[in-house]
């Protein structure tokens, strides 16, 4: 059942003292935090998320593109709308383990999706790069994967930086359909 609607922040038991701060809840967040989707090691069978994607759908597993050795995804905990990866196939952890056609290909869809955000979304610029090996970051560092992240002028507000709260404008399936139909087809 929907919640009724108000003008009124609603107040909830637990929280501290009424404020008149309103909150904006992001339950799912907490799946990040918690773990979900992180493999148990290293090892492509030890449930590594990137290698059980391309068994589903496009839709399901929120795939953009397929490439022979690469393929695009969403992010399932974005920074910005529209942030995806490109991943190889192949269940390996470090940029210099590519053969120079994954290379090549990981480099064509890079430029791809940049393509596609714009087209899609106006993206203004992007942050591009791979964090390698869990020091650098990499929240699944048994399979590279490399991020493209669109920004926008003014795309940093005090939600980010005061409230510590991404606002996302957009569901994730919504956001792979555009993507998807804005990919760059070739010979088009």
């Amino acid at each position: 059942m929907l919640a009724r609607m108000t003008s009124e922040p609603e107040q909830q038991i637990g929280v501290g003292t009424p404020d008149a701060f309103q909150r904006l809840w992001t339950p799912h967040r907490m799946a990040y935090i918690q773990g979900e989707n992180k493999p148990t090691g290293p090892g492509a069978g030890d449930g590594c998320p990137f290698c059980s994607i391309p068994e589903k759908s496009d839709e399901d597993g929120l795939i953009i593109a397929r490439g022979e050795s690469v393929y695009v995804v969403l992010n399932l905990y974005p920074y910005t709308g529209g942030h995806l990866m490109v991943v190889p196939f192949r269940h390996i952890a470090d940029y210099t383990e590519l053969t120079a056609e994954e290379t090549v290909e990981l480099a064509e869809y890079t430029k791809a999706a940049m393509t596609a955000l714009r087209t899609a979304s106006g993206a203004h610029g992007f942050n591009i790069g791979m964090n390698q090996g869990t020091v650098a970051g990499a929240g699944i560092a048994a399979h590279l994967h490399q991020h493209v992240v669109p920004r926008w002028g003014g795309d940093t507000n005090f939600m980010p930086v005061i409230g510590r709260t991404k606002v996302l404008p957009q569901l994730l399936a919504d956001t792979r359909r555009l993507l998807a139909d804005a990919w760059p087809r070739p010979g088009a």
